[in-house]
């Protein structure tokens, strides 16, 4: 055997021998542990405390992780049943309104002079600068030229219908004429549509006394609608002409937001008397 692996072969001899002692040598201090085991356990335990600790901190990171997984499930439920409400205070605040309107509606038809009828919205011309508007009126039907109103005031009036539904030309289209009366004056005109929601009030003598905010009603004078119906009131006056004044109307009806309306149920003159007459206010 060659002298190097002989010196590996002795020292392997020799550190086993040393283990062996170690092995059955007490520790010191009376300490009932070999030495080995004593040794061991002094290189040994430091490693063990630190995979000991690593464990818990791996434990700890992974519940934190699952505890912010839950917190942010949380959140999310608690932020989409936040929604949720949100979207039912907001529809029971229209369910308010609606109701409020319809009470509104049922006193205003109660102690109305004229018999009326309910009639739903379904369509606004707003394109057009609110000319016409669609009405669902039920299996009766409607009639041409009979009156819409709401509590308010004045709407329009039929001037189509088909089945259950009618066409209504409201009284600010361009080509609505409508027999009003200044309130307080006492004097007739003619209110005509002026489109964009504006009304004007015509042929109203320069020597009359009007004042922003005076009431117009319908002077019952043009074969269509009734008297004393609110039209609007004045929102401007000026020099017109040498003769009259220049008059703009704000109407009484809020006619961008309406859902149901009335028709009035009442006769009118036939078309060929009206025509006869001179139906030059239509």
């Amino acid at each position: 055997m060659k002298p190097r692996w002989t010196r590996v072969l002795l020292a392997v001899l020799l550190v086993g021998q040393l283990f062996l002692l170690a092995a059955q040598t007490p520790a010191r201090g009376g300490d009932p542990q070999t030495l080995l085991a004593s040794v061991t356990l002094r290189l040994l335990g430091p490693f063990a405390r630190l995979s000991a600790a690593t464990g818990e901190a791996v434990r700890g990171a992974r519940e934190a992780t699952r505890g912010r997984a839950a917190l942010a499930r949380e959140n999310r439920r608690l932020r989409e049943e936040l929604l949720e409400l949100r979207r039912d205070r907001l529809r029971l605040a229209a369910l308010e309104q609606e109701a409020t309107a319809l009470a509104r509606g049922v006193d205003f038809a109660r102690e109305s002079p004229w018999r009326l009828r309910a009639a739903e919205v379904v369509y606004l011309d707003h394109a057009s600068w609110l000319k016409t508007m669609l009405l669902h009126v039920g299996p009766a039907g409607a009639r041409l030229d009979q009156p819409v109103i709401t509590e308010a005031g004045v709407v329009g009036r039929v001037i189509g219908a088909a089945g259950g539904y009618a066409k209504v030309q409201l009284v600010t289209d361009g080509a609505a004429h409508v027999g009003a009366v200044l309130e307080r004056a006492r004097r007739q005109a003619i209110a005509r549509g002026a489109g964009a929601g504006r009304m004007t009030l015509e042929f109203v003598p320069r020597q009359i006394a009007v004042e922003v905010g005076d009431r117009v009603l319908t002077a019952g004078i043009d074969g269509v609608y009734p008297r004393g119906i609110p039209l609007g009131t004045v929102s401007s006056v000026a020099p017109g002409s040498e003769l009259f004044h220049a008059i703009e109307i704000e109407p009484a009806a809020d006619l961008a937001r309406l859902s149901f309306v009335y028709l009035i149920e009442r006769e009118t003159p036939p078309a060929a008397l009206r025509s006869e007459a001179g139906d030059g206010l239509r």
